[in-house]
């Protein structure tokens, strides 16, 4: 009986490390998930093609020179299936600051649904913010050497920096062949209850997955029922920091989401070099947060929400700084209750 016992252990336990050891799948929280079908040592190769939904500049000029966001749409011909809130790499020709060939790997959130912009699970979509320094520490361009980059900027009597990848895929053409790699990332995938609530702090770029979950929840046919009405029945609110209005990210979208349904979508911008609080500071998110602490608080206090966080490394203090006085007043310590929201996988950060 004790052999029996040991070898019905012994399988049980080469079938779990089966499970483990399936390719291109992960299981989180019992749900088998895409995890890294194509990894760095066989990318797979994607075309770029054109998106009809977003031109590939998102952004309008600034006065500075980071002042470009971009929407790049990559043909993956259903060799990359992934989900909402995860991520893919790409790895640029090169040189990289190294002077190697190719370049370092860089990992990219998702901003399309798993089906993506076009609906047809063959596509995949990045938000990608053209990093260029001038004058700064470092350059990878002396005075001279500059040329004007996709979108026309350049600055030829300057020592300039510009990031390898970011300019790589910022500058990409319909055609061109990419090499991409993934899908990975498990921290930001959305509850699979219909009627959860989902608080989505957002800055710049980190929109990414944000507008991937909007995209299914309000846009495409897999977030329908068969009689046209949407599946989602919590409450979507989408809070996106940006330094500039020119700045800000598919409003378009937003503004369509909330004239459609606007009991499940609010969306609130926090644009700190042009607006202010009635205190006279500056508007970041946790300064627009503040507007809406007590109706947040109460909103998360229900254990279907779910707070989604992306972006700069900031953000968490700014949170704290939002959230700490008013949880206090309720006999709270605010990251005593943030902790146990992220234990129960209802907090889900990804700052960078």
């Amino acid at each position: 009986a004790a052999g029996v016992a040991v070898a019905a252990a012994t399988a049980r336990r080469a079938e779990g490390g089966a499970k483990k050891r399936k390719k291109g799948v992960r299981v989180v929280h019992g749900r088998e998930i895409p995890w890294m079908i194509h990894g760095p040592k066989a990318p797979y190769k994607a075309k770029v093609v054109a998106n009809h939904k977003q031109p590939q500049t998102l952004t309008k000029p600034t006065g500075g020179p980071n002042w470009e966001t971009t929407h790049i749409t990559l043909d993956h011909g259903g060799n990359m299936p992934y989900l909402e809130g995860q991520s893919i790499g790409v790895i640029p020709p090169g040189p990289d600051k190294k002077g190697e060939t190719p370049g370092k790997l860089r990992l990219y959130s998702i901003t399309s649904s798993a089906v993506g912009d076009d609906e047809s699970s063959t596509t995949v979509s990045l938000c990608v913010k053209r990093l260029v320094e001038v004058d700064g520490k470092f350059a990878n361009r002396d005075v001279g050497e500059d040329k004007p980059d996709k979108s026309g900027t350049a600055f030829p009597d300057k020592r300039v920096y510009r990031g390898v990848s970011s300019n790589y895929v910022c500058d990409l053409s319909p055609g061109d062949e990419v090499l991409i790699t993934g899908p990975t990332g498990a921290e930001m995938l959305l509850p699979e209850d219909p009627e959860a609530n989902i608080i989505m702090l957002a800055t710049g770029t980190g929109i990414a997955p944000m507008r991937s979950y909007c995209r299914l929840l309000f846009n495409d046919k897999a977030g329908a029922n068969e009689d046209g009405s949407r599946k989602f029945r919590g409450l979507a609110w989408l809070f996106l920091g940006v330094p500039y209005s020119n700045s800000i990210l598919y409003d378009d979208e937003h503004q369509e989401y909330k004239a459609k349904y606007p009991d499940s979508f609010r969306y609130d911008y926090a644009v700190s070099r042009e607006q202010t609080n009635a205190k006279g500071e500056k508007m970041y998110i946790q300064t627009k947060l503040a507007e809406y602490a007590e109706e947040l608080w109460e909103l998360m206090q229900k254990p279907n929400t779910h707070i989604y966080m992306c972006g700069l490394k900031g953000m968490e203090k700014g949170v704290e700084e939002c959230f700490g006085p008013l949880a206090a007043k309720h006999n709270v310590d605010w990251k005593e209750f943030a902790r146990e929201m992220k234990k129960d996988a209802r907090y889900h950060v990804e700052v960078y």
